[in-house]
């Protein structure tokens, strides 16, 4: 496990595969609010789910590997992750958009 500094840091992401229709976001919102992140997810027009992530490492870590499962009615065929910009919004809690 990476060991957390409390430093809090912005990770976006895009997962592709079967992950529209099937809860996926609802999903990821549970999750992050279980791992009190801040953040939102929405889905694109090309069939992916998008979102943006704020938290420290400790929470970030085990939010991407349950990015890479996702709920069980969804197949995830990969997941793109990078470093985001902070914005004052990420602040309030974790949405669906």
């Amino acid at each position: 496990m990476i060991q957390d500094t409390g430093r809090r840091t912005c990770r976006g992401f895009v997962v592709s595969g079967r992950v529209q229709g099937v809860g996926f976001r609802a999903a990821t919102r549970q999750t992050a609010q279980r791992l009190k992140l801040a953040g939102w997810v929405r889905n694109r027009s090309d069939g992916c789910v998008e979102g943006v992530a704020f938290g420290t490492a400790d929470q970030l870590e085990p939010f991407t590997e349950w990015l890479h499962q996702g709920p069980s009615s969804a197949h995830v065929e990969s997941v793109w992750h990078s470093d985001a910009v902070e914005d004052d919004s990420l602040t309030a809690g974790f949405e669906v958009r």
